[in-house]
């Protein structure tokens, strides 16, 4: 028996109870987990915005210590530190011969799995695969990236989702040059370690926007030369901070149709829009057929950071050690199972950046 954090119901608040773990079959680990990012796709999840088979254990941005294996794993070992990775690819798909394994076609499998149960005997499901609010899970052998020894648990913990997909948007989607311009619209976990790529990248000048004034101080730290609170002004003032054109690059983060059309203006022509965030299937954007030809600008949409994590988890580990990434700094308050509703009404509320849950 282990504690967990369970939803039940969508829209209502988790519990937090004991659940029973069997042991690992065939292909799984089981994992201790030691921390665990609370990611705002968390809160998608809760609340109906994605889909989540229930009840279910969320929270996918974790990191900990293999405690068992199944048959036939031979990947990671008991006692090895591991990332847990939420979109794990199955390397045999279309996709990932194509070499687009962010796309794999079997990397939400693990989400319709039961990976344990309820007291009762109900069979529970893993939040996207990972079930991380909960002092140990069960995954994929493929879904626990083996990492070095050296690195905190603390630290991967928010290296898992937040700056695989920020920072991979910014090295792997939009390629981002030295001396390119850059907005970012909203200035969360996954903006900021947007700031923090577009900075090593040698972007500039690199402009944060966000709803939110509290926000300033964070990402000018994280990267931003400038900071904008979000009104019908943006897209005037990013055009006044790069030359009168608009940013070579807009990265929006939110997920949110109107934080996708400031992005979207906020760029210039013939500049590349990438939407980061991840919105609800009911929340439309519009644009007219003259814009989408006259401003010439690629539009993508980024999954995961378009990563691979063979490639780029120890490519990102490499800038922590040299101190280029500053993982540390993108947690601004932490938590145990226990607060976990409290950090989930603090990104409701948009206050702060990464909440680190420690168990």
């Amino acid at each position: 028996m282990v504690r967990a954090a369970v939803l039940t119901e969508q829209g209502k608040p988790m519990e937090v109870t004991d659940i029973t773990l069997p042991a690992p079959g065939p292909g799984r680990v089981k994992v201790k987990v030691v921390a665990t990012g609370v990611c705002h796709s968390d809160l998608s999840l809760s609340n109906g915005t994605l889909r989540q088979p229930i009840p279910a254990v969320l929270g996918h941005e974790g990191a900990g210590i293999v405690l068992e294996v199944g048959d036939g794993v031979t990947s990671v070992a008991p006692g090895d530190h591991v990332l847990l990775n939420w979109a794990p690819p199955c390397r045999e798909c279309w996709f990932c011969a194509e070499g687009e394994p962010w796309l794999c076609e079997r990397a939400a499998d693990a989400a319709e799995i039961p990976h344990a149960e309820l007291a009762d005997g109900t069979a529970l499901y893993p939040g996207l695969g990972c079930g991380a609010f909960a002092e140990e899970t069960i995954v994929p052998a493929r879904g626990a990236v083996k990492i070095p020894d050296d690195i905190p648990l603390e630290q991967a913990a928010v290296l898992g989702c937040a700056v695989l997909t920020g920072a991979g948007a910014v090295f792997n989607t939009a390629a981002v040059r030295p001396g390119q311009s850059v907005v970012v619209v909203g200035v969360g976990g996954v903006g900021l370690s947007v700031l923090q790529a577009a900075r090593i990248a040698g972007a500039g000048p690199i402009v944060a926007v966000d709803t939110s004034e509290a926000k300033r101080d964070l990402a000018l730290a994280q990267g931003a030369t400038d900071f904008l609170v979000s009104d019908d002004t943006t897209a005037r003032a990013v055009r006044k901070l790069t030359e009168g054109r608009g940013a070579d690059i807009a990265f929006e983060c939110v997920g949110h149709p109107a934080a996708i059309r400031t992005a979207w203006s906020s760029s210039r022509r013939g500049g590349h829009l990438v939407i980061v965030g991840v919105g609800s299937a009911k929340a439309k954007v519009e644009f007219s057929a003259l814009e989408l030809y006259y401003f010439g600008r690629k539009v993508s949409g980024c999954v995961f950071g378009s990563i691979d994590p063979d490639v780029d988890v120890p490519r990102l580990l490499d800038l922590v050690r040299s101190g280029q990434l500053d993982v540390s700094s993108l947690v601004t308050a932490t938590t145990d199972l226990d607060g976990i509703e409290g950090a989930f009404e603090d990104m409701r509320s948009g206050r702060g950046a990464r909440i680190l849950v420690r168990l």
